[in-house]
């Protein structure tokens, strides 16, 4: 049975670019990803202050995360959004980036300024979790 995630809208909120909340359906399975960075190959950040080009990087590792686990974007219930500044116009450039890469898939978020994330150079991590049929 192909079980969809809903994502629910309010007519009742500020209309925003994303869901104000999704439901999934028992019986999915849950995968809760680890923290997305914008790691190379190589395991390495690489040195930019360029917070779009970071949150490219973090978008195809998530993608390739949900991969290995049978997901894909279409799949994720939620995300939270970490970036390493204190300008919300660096928060702003994180989020269009990664917002653009779910197109239509609306998915609820958190956006959160932070001071400092795990890797040297990096200004931007994406958390997720995702469902899907069981197998």
């Amino acid at each position: 049975m192909n079980r969809i995630i809903s994502l629910i809208h309010s007519n009742h909120l500020a209309q925003v670019d994303y869901a104000y909340a999704s439901r999934i359906p028992a019986g999915m399975d849950l995968l809760f990803l680890a923290g997305a960075c914008p790691l190379t190959k190589e395991g390495i950040v690489p040195e930019s202050s360029d917070f779009g080009r970071q949150a490219s990087l973090c978008m195809e590792n998530l993608k390739e995360a949900l991969k290995e686990c049978g997901a894909t974007l279409e799949d994720v219930a939620y995300t939270r959004v970490l970036v390493a500044t204190q300008n919300q116009s660096d928060l702003v450039t994180a989020w269009e980036t990664i917002r653009k890469e779910f197109g239509n898939h609306d998915v609820p978020s958190t956006l959160t300024g932070v001071t400092v994330l795990g890797y040297k150079n990096q200004l931007v991590e994406i958390e997720a979790v995702a469902a899907v049929d069981k197998k």
